[in-house]
């Protein structure tokens, strides 16, 4: 498993969003800002003291296609498992600390590759100093992490609430005192459940700093609900430019925050993983049961890295034809299927039950000849 397993698009696309330029940082090897693709992350939600069970967390979000993984350091053990877990890892390890520099300190010793802190919540200026020194030295980057319920009193009092204004400002002041000690390998974070005020927050920043950014609506909800407010925050600010790492933050198994990570990315033509499958919406001519289909060709594929198309279609007359730039799609009708490739049928299928199998069977086919093995 590589540590930045994203592929870009074979083709481009004059309608594709511009990044916007910003230095280049790394966590670990993998490269944030600049040219580089956006970087797909999320967080576990283990107990970070439980080794075991994070490591494997962590393995099932790089192979979901996470470059980067965060953990909660709650305490010193949680600190003292980061060792471990951080050596098993297929991917860099990002600290989450709140508070108590002594957990950041601890952190960069067991060796990880990033820190989440808000430098101003750490303590004393002595405090901080030595949780920056010890970023240096251990080559690690530091995010500044902002969400709105975080944003200082005096701000609150300054803008009147936890507005746009406030974050970006709570992120100049953190920002601020890293340069000082001549620290620049940060990103920078600005977080809020208001899809409207994220974005605006991203906005303003944006024009402020040359620092790489990373993304996100925070506490957006459950996976629908969630997915949705992504979308549209991270979208949006995508489509501008704006967005070097992104996380979708969901109230679901971490896991499918990056499959919505993914999907969000492959819309706007900045980043592909996996197959993408393309289903009708059904409607009076399907003669199929297609959602359960289509549910079953997207959960067998989920492990599949190769960039392809796939066509789940609930009506064999038009199917082959609306989907005809497919790879390799299915088509149902009464009791009967088809399976195509650009269109072309390549094979009829009869009984319902036989379906999903023979398709299978075409589409092990299909990946065994594009990796060579047939």
């Amino acid at each position: 498993m590589t540590q930045h397993s994203e592929h870009q698009p074979s083709m481009v696309d004059p309608y594709r969003p511009q990044r916007r330029q910003t230095r280049t940082i790394h966590v670990g090897d993998v490269p944030l800002g600049g040219d580089h693709p956006v970087v797909v992350q999320s967080m576990t939600n283990t107990d970070t003291r439980d080794a075991e069970t994070t490591i494997a967390q962590i393995a099932a979000l790089a192979d979901a296609g996470a470059a980067l993984v965060r953990c909660a350091v709650p305490d010193m053990k949680a600190s003292e498992a980061l060792r471990s877990i951080r050596e098993a890892s297929p991917v860099p390890i990002i600290a989450d600390i709140h508070f108590d520099h002594k957990l950041a300190l601890a952190a960069l010793e067991a060796g990880v590759q990033g820190l989440r802190i808000n430098p101003g919540n750490i303590g004393n200026e002595a405090k901080v100093d030595a949780v920056v020194s010890a970023a240096k030295a251990a080559d690690a980057a530091i995010r500044i992490g902002v969400n709105s319920g975080s944003v200082e009193k005096e701000l609150l009092a300054k803008f009147g609430g936890p507005t746009p204004e406030a974050m970006v400002e709570s992120a100049l002041k953190h920002v601020a005192m890293l340069e000082k000690r001549g620290f620049y390998e940060t990103k920078i974070s600005l977080k809020s459940s208001s899809v409207t005020h994220t974005v605006a927050a991203y906005r303003i920043l944006a024009e402020r700093v040359d620092y790489p950014l990373h993304i996100g609506v925070t506490e957006a909800g459950t996976l629908l609900s969630g997915s949705v407010k992504s979308a549209v925050g991270l979208g949006v600010l995508l489509y501008e430019g704006v967005g070097d790492t992104l996380r979708v933050s969901l109230t679901h198994d971490p896991v499918a925050e990056v499959g919505v990570a993914w999907q969000i990315l492959r819309s706007l033509g900045l980043g592909e993983r996996g197959p993408e499958i393309i289903s009708c919406p059904t409607c009076g001519r399907t003669e199929i049961d297609l959602i359960p289909l289509a549910e079953e060709v997207e959960a067998r594929l989920r492990t599949v890295d190769e960039v392809f198309t796939v066509a789940v279609m609930g009506c064999v007359v038009n199917g082959p034809g609306e989907a005809k730039e497919a790879d390799i799609g299915i088509a149902g009708g009464r009791n009967k299927g088809i399976i195509f490739k650009k269109g072309e049928v390549v094979r009829t299928v009869r009984g319902r039950e036989n379906l999903l199998p023979a398709f299978m069977e075409e589409l092990d086919a299909f990946l065994a000849h594009r990796r060579g093995e047939s």
